[in-house]
């Protein structure tokens, strides 16, 4: 066995380790003729040309991908046999490839070592802040080819096109209704369940969703409630747009106190930032997730958060 006298790393051919001894000393003597990228072997450079050529010689026997690498390939085969190899020591999740069981591991610790160089934000996986990042930039790579709409994630565009496609694969197993996303239907099961999980702070009462309950909010018998009950009424008024964590979309009216001034008049101002931020906000953006959660939520921010 040839050992790597750095990390103490064994492989069985003396060349391997040459190769491997580059990561601990940098060298990267490979360059590529197309772009101003270096490599520590040829044989990484040659993988990596293919994203020059459009080359994908390994192609999967079930479907029709195809992959610039074995190991890619090898992965998403594991998508049809269901093989999950690589399991959490602290949970019960597994995982078809490593890659994803280091994010996933990043929950139990609370590392996330990506942060956004424009705003205060971090992420525990580098693909979330490329993802994040566009919100900074307005990028939308992701065109629909039946009309003129972009996004800046392909989850996006998906959900789009099932506008075009008419296509809805999600159906309740308790009627025979059909939705186009798998957040509607969780809300419609509520429905059978009878389930209301979002409640008022200041009654008794219960909805299936944050949109419901924030019409209640914006009654007016709730605002004369807040203010007897204060004698004020809260003016900071948050609307976001929550996806899993990110608030892409946020601006307030600015804190005061209100004695006199009618309570619905504070709300209508409330109401007309809403209005253009729907304007602005794709009717097509959901979670991607299919979390259910109302994507627009008034008087306060819904700390939405899912389990990954």
């Amino acid at each position: 066995m040839n050992a790597c006298d750095i990390c103490n790393k064994n492989f069985k051919e003396k060349s391997s380790l040459v190769v491997h001894r580059r990561v601990h000393t940098g060298d990267k003597s490979y360059s590529c003729d197309q772009c101003e990228k270096t490599f520590s072997s040829n044989s990484v450079l040659t993988v990596h040309k293919r994203d020059h050529t459009g080359e994908r010689p390994f192609s999967c026997d079930q479907c029709e991908k195809s992959f610039t690498r074995s190991s890619h390939l090898t992965q998403h085969k594991r998508f049809h046999t269901g093989e999950k190899p690589y399991s959490c020591d602290q949970c019960e999740k597994t995982f078809s490839n490593n890659s994803t069981l280091t994010v996933h591991k990043r929950i139990h610790s609370g590392e996330k070592p990506y942060s956004c160089d424009q705003c205060e934000k971090f992420f525990s996986d580098n693909s979330a802040l490329i993802k994040h990042k566009r919100y900074h930039t307005g990028e939308k790579p992701y065109s629909c080819d039946q009309c003129k709409k972009t996004f800046s994630r392909i989850s996006h565009l998906t959900v789009h096109k099932i506008i075009h496609t008419g296509e809805k694969p999600f159906s309740c197993d308790q009627c025979e209704k059909t939705f186009t996303s798998g957040g509607t239907l969780t809300k419609h099961k509520r429905i059978h369940t009878g389930e209301k999980p979002y409640s008022c702070k200041l009654c008794d009462k219960h909805y299936v969703s944050s949109s419901h309950l924030s019409t209640h909010n914006k009654s007016r018998g709730h605002l004369e409630m807040m203010k007897s009950c204060n004698n004020t009424v809260p003016t900071s008024v948050s609307i976001s747009f929550i996806k899993c964590e990110e608030v892409y979309i946020k601006e307030e009216i600015k804190e005061e106190e209100i004695f006199d001034e009618d309570p619905l008049s504070i709300q209508m101002r409330a109401d007309n930032i809403e209005e253009n931020i729907k304007e602005e906000i794709d009717d097509s953006l959901s979670c991607e997730l299919n979390c259910g959660e109302d994507r627009i939520d008034t008087i306060d921010i819904v700390h939405h958060k899912i389990e990954i």
